[in-house]
């Protein structure tokens, strides 16, 4: 299922890009990397990756802007962005699922899951996806206001 599927690592750690890329080339995609935000708006253009795995904190511009950015973009809106982050408060949560992230991965995570992640993602539909962000924002916002 990934085999020859293209993903853009987005951070700017050194050695998550190293964890992500020898992971996920063992599992057979394509693995471009970017270093910032900057960076990662111009691979996404240039490369079109069939998913992106977005670090939040980063240098130049943060990955809040970027995932902004491919989302009001109409010709890149339509590829799927899990954000790879340590913020993991509710709000930081519900904002990434509200502005269109596809899935949300926590720091430290496991290697082994992010691989499934990765593939649930494209299996996944727009619509499908849509349904399944608006149930999870739902709930997280449920707990924050119980």
């Amino acid at each position: 299922m990934s085999k020859g599927r293209k993903v853009l690592v987005v951070d700017d750690e050194p050695d998550v890009l190293l964890l992500c890329r020898v992971n996920l080339e063992f599992e057979g995609y394509d693995v471009i990397e970017a270093a910032d935000g900057e960076e990662a708006i111009e691979k996404i253009r240039e490369e079109r990756p069939d998913v992106v795995l977005l670090d939040v904190m980063m240098p130049k511009m943060d990955g809040w802007q970027v995932l902004q950015a491919v989302k009001a973009d109409e010709e890149l809106s339509s590829t799927p962005v899990v954000m790879l982050t340590a913020k993991v408060q509710d709000q930081d949560q519900i904002r990434g699922w509200s502005e269109g992230a596809a899935d949300y991965i926590t720091k430290p995570f496991s290697p082994l899951a992010l691989s499934q992640v990765l593939q649930d993602v494209l299996a996944t539909d727009s619509e499908d996806e849509e349904r399944r962000r608006q149930m999870i924002l739902e709930k997280l916002q449920l707990l924050q206001n119980p």
